[in-house]
């Protein structure tokens, strides 16, 4: 796991679920970042993207909590994906002081575009646990998510 030159951690952090968390996470975020990049996309792109995909047309400040984006980032990532023709931003009929955000059939070319290259980074970051290890993971990742999801909420 360490290249030659780097410093072997503590005993104690290796053996730190928090620990091994957060550093795995550091690694994983910059996969997935070198991943997107490469097709000149970024994070929020999906967040955005498949969230759209899975509820149908949102306002801005729906799409924003259900991608966990800040409302800030949420408009300038909203601004990219309609320059490039991937959403579609009218007024919402039924309140037009917001916006509904609509995903194109240029969007949902790009999101599997772009769940293709996720799919190759998973496949890198999980490289040596077999299908079972991967599902495991996953599954008890998706349990600690959920619990700790519900207490925030």
């Amino acid at each position: 796991m360490f290249h030659t030159g780097e410093q072997e951690p503590p005993s104690r952090l290796r053996t730190t679920p928090s620990w091994l968390l957060t550093q795995t996470a550091a690694h994983a975020s910059r996969l997935v970042g070198e991943g997107f990049a490469a097709l000149g996309a970024r994070g929020y792109h999906y967040r955005l993207l498949a969230a759209l995909d899975e509820f149908g047309p949102a306002s801005q400040a729906d799409l924003g909590r259900r991608g966990g984006i800040d409302r800030s980032d949420v408009v300038a990532t909203i601004n990219e994906l309609a320059a490039n023709a991937f959403v579609v931003r009218a007024p919402d009929p039924t309140d037009r002081r917001r916006n509904v955000i609509t995903l194109t059939p240029a969007g949902r070319a790009e999101l599997h575009r772009m769940q293709e290259a996720l799919t190759r980074v998973q496949d890198t970051l999980l490289a040596p646990l077999t299908d079972t290890e991967r599902a495991q993971l996953t599954r008890l990742l998706g349990k600690l998510f959920d619990h700790h999801a519900r207490r925030r909420g």
